[in-house]
């Protein structure tokens, strides 16, 4: 997973605030009212997607391994600590960045819900179970479904596919050896295929390859939709949601109306925020305590 998607998810690995715990758009009004602007400093829409990060914490596990994206949360943690120690945790400053690469990229902003608390554990193993770029629509919609988010959920939080890049060895199965008969996956326009073939050839060894995940990748809008219509989309995870009659028709809607996109992907990333898990408050969002 890249980017916003990826960032989206790790939410789900960072475990968040008990149920018994309400969250609030005003929570750190009084101890940490500088938050908001300290977390946007850092969420530079371009950094955001091109960034490398080094820590070998959830950020850095196998599904997730480009997504550079974290050493933003790193810094504005640091930033946090030195102006409101223990107060704000690694979680609500994820959602945080979530929503601002979103908005500096000509995408839709909302108000987040505050004050989740981080999970206990940290290892990159944990990153396992997020959604691979591999998986087909049963595989997709079980990952979802344990997380309480709907079809619904899993179509328009796809729709973060359209800002970021990805390495070749996310889609090298499709076109490459995809299957006994088939050298490439026959649902992607050929065209296409061959270009990603000439970016990634079958023994690649650019440690850097990799393609845009969609025509406009710095520009959050419904590109990715209506690419994904015409065989352009980069994984198998994107072609997926074509295998149903209910995820089709919804990504028709999407690839019709940007307005529908934007609000389905702003009520599932807020619905997807607020789930259930933590304990404690990371001084480090590498480390528990």
């Amino acid at each position: 997973m890249e980017a916003i998607v990826a960032l989206a998810f790790a939410f789900l690995v960072f475990p968040f605030s008990s149920p018994a715990q309400a969250l609030s758009s005003n929570c750190y009004d009084h101890t940490c009212p500088q938050l908001e602007s300290i977390v946007r400093r850092r969420c530079d829409a371009s950094v955001l997607l091109n960034s490398k990060g080094k820590n070998k914490a959830e950020k850095d596990g196998p599904p997730n391994i480009s997504l550079h994206a974290f050493y933003v949360i790193d810094n504005a943690k640091k930033a946090l600590e030195s102006k409101c120690p223990g107060i704000v945790s690694c979680a609500d400053i994820l959602a945080l960045a979530a929503r601002d690469a979103v908005a500096m990229s000509g995408g839709p902003s909302w108000e987040v819900p505050k004050g989740r608390k981080d999970g206990r554990i940290s290892l990159a193993s944990e990153t396992r179970q997020l959604p691979a770029p591999t998986f087909n629509i049963s595989q997709l919609k079980q990952n979802f479904a344990q997380r309480g988010l709907s079809i619904k959920d899993l179509v328009a939080l796809s729709g973060g596919h359209t800002l970021g890049f990805s390495h070749c060895s996310s889609f090298q199965n499709r076109i490459h050896n995809f299957n006994a008969t088939l050298d490439v996956d026959p649902t992607m326009n050929p065209s296409f295929a061959s270009k990603l073939r000439s970016v990634c050839p079958a023994h690649n060894k650019v440690k850097n390859a990799g393609s845009p995940l969609d025509s406009s990748n710095l520009i959050f809008d419904n590109a990715y939709y209506k690419l994904l219509l015409q065989g352009n989309s980069i994984f198998s995870s994107d072609q997926a949601l074509l295998t149903t009659p209910k995820t089709k028709a919804l990504v028709s809607k999407f690839a019709n109306s940007q307005k529908a996109f934007e609000k389905a992907f702003v009520e599932s990333m807020i619905k997807m925020s607020s789930l259930a898990g933590g304990q404690e408050i990371r001084l480090d969002c590498r480390v528990v305590r």
